[in-house]
């Protein structure tokens, strides 16, 4: 068969920018979060397939289900870090929830079908700054508009008296004083509206949604007020600009492309997903954690969730769920619910070199948040590499002896060492510390040597 004679290429059904390479967000995670390379491949290539289903024929698109992810490691290596790093590469809806917060329906809690509603109005307060953006620029020459109305207002002539030569000139050399910055102390009185009181609805239980609307009617039939108020000329242009902006978007076409966003890319993060598995505690099984797990199922199958901005299809959001399960374990969750997370990966437990790295490698590390933290007291702290070391070491023992939290020992331990500097940093300013390794052990051993206090204080 001949080159031409080959069928061609389906034209991408999305135009719009493709999302980073998994290449490209395994690298930029790097930069916050310390080895875990398979979870990090794994949540990168299932961002890239959110794309990838766009640029497929139509009549396959409906076919191609997201692949769900379960993250299973101890707590502190890096599981919701890498959730909440996500959420800001994804730039699609993103929700982050804990498991124990739903209860079946009928117990006492949060409805699971909340978690929808919450990523819907995640997404429309995403596309609404958008929108606000592209309005920008309209939006501060209306408000520009509304500012001079008030200045030639304030230097308007009383009834009946010959208007005198205005000190600022015509309305175009004001606006052009006004641009300059000539004006910025003067004060303008302008005309806001506002803040309507908030009314609470108690709504019983699986019915949150009612409340939701009740609330947003009543407000809506409270009359508007508006308040005047006097302030500073460049302080009038924000708020105003805020207003025009609020009232140039069209919140029905927001609301449309936000249910839209959801339904093709949105994005449930599901944090302590093992305590809801249904394990046999003397021989009962927990019914309400098998029941929050039913309740979610058709959620993560795919089903249609009624909201106050209508009904949003589920079929099509990716749902990647965590858990330590130091008790129970993946096996334990209804065979059903296991079926909708093909994908497993499980996250290593945290070394002392990885605490070292911890310590100084990622773009946020803690060394540097706590330089940062005392430079603004005008204290400089510096780490010796052995006292890096040393930290570390500590850090790993104490999780050896005790409950294993992973990298988070490592800020109990930082807290203890650094108390005394971070009290009496006030006093300290223009000074220089240095932490060395005999500084950590003169300020931890005693308490690591003791097990009771190492328990309690570290």
């Amino acid at each position: 068969m001949s080159q031409d004679s080959l069928p061609a290429a389906l034209p991408p059904e999305n135009t719009g920018p493709a999302p980073m390479t998994p290449r490209e967000v395994v690298s930029e995670l790097d930069r916050y979060i310390v080895g875990q390379r398979a979870a990090k491949r794994a949540v990168a290539i299932a961002l890239r397939n959110r794309w990838r289903r766009q640029q497929v024929g139509e009549d396959m698109r409906d076919e191609i289900t997201p692949k769900n992810i379960i993250l299973i490691g101890p707590t502190g290596v890096g599981k919701t870090e890498i959730s909440r790093r996500l959420a800001r590469l994804a730039q699609a809806p993103f929700v982050k929830v804990e498991a124990t917060k739903f209860t079946e329906v009928g117990y006492v809690g949060r409805d699971v079908e909340s978690l929808v509603r919450d990523l819907v109005e995640g997404a429309i307060g995403m596309v609404r700054e958008e929108e606000r953006d592209k309005v920008q620029v309209r939006a501060r020459e209306a408000a520009e508009e509304r500012v001079l109305d008030a200045l030639l207002l304030r230097s308007a002539p009383p009834e009946g008296t010959a208007a005198p030569e205005e000190p600022g000139g015509t309305r175009d050399k004001i606006r052009r004083k006004l641009r300059a910055g000539d004006l910025d102390e003067r004060e303008v009185e302008i005309e806001l509206p506002e803040q309507s009181p908030s009314i609470e609805f108690l709504a019983p239980q699986g019915m949150e949604e009612m409340g939701v609307n009740l609330k947003e009617m009543f407000s809506n039939l409270m009359p508007k007020k508006t308040s005047k108020r006097k302030v500073k000329i460049p302080d009038a242009l924000e708020l105003l600009t805020a207003e025009e902006a609020m009232r140039l978007v069209d919140m029905e076409k927001v609301t449309r492309e936000a249910v839209r966003r959801v339904e093709t890319s949105g994005i449930v993060f599901i944090d302590e997903i093992d305590k809801i598995a249904g394990r046999s505690q003397g021989g009962n099984v927990d019914v309400s954690r098998e029941g929050v797990q039913r309740d979610l199922l058709p959620i993560v199958e795919g089903s249609t969730i009624n909201t106050k901005h209508g009904p949003v299809r589920t079929d099509h959001v990716l749902f990647i769920a965590s858990g330590a399960f130091h008790v129970s374990k993946p096996s334990d969750l209804i065979p059903e619910f296991q079926g909708r997370f093909p994908i497993r990966v499980e996250l290593d437990a945290l070394t002392r070199e990885d605490f070292v790295r911890i310590l100084t490698e990622p773009q946020n590390a803690l060394v540097k948040q706590y330089e940062a933290l005392l430079r603004t007291e005008g204290v400089t702290l510096g780490f010796a590499d052995d006292a890096v070391d040393e930290i570390a070491r500590i850090a790993a023992e104490v999780n050896e002896r005790n409950e294993n939290i992973g990298a988070r020992r490592l800020h109990t331990v930082l807290e203890r060492l650094l108390d005394d500097l971070m009290f009496d940093a006030p006093d300290r300013r223009g000074q220089s510390f240095t932490v060395t390794a005999e500084h950590v052990r003169t300020e931890l051993e005693p308490i690591l040597e003791s097990e009771d206090l190492s328990r309690f204080i570290l």
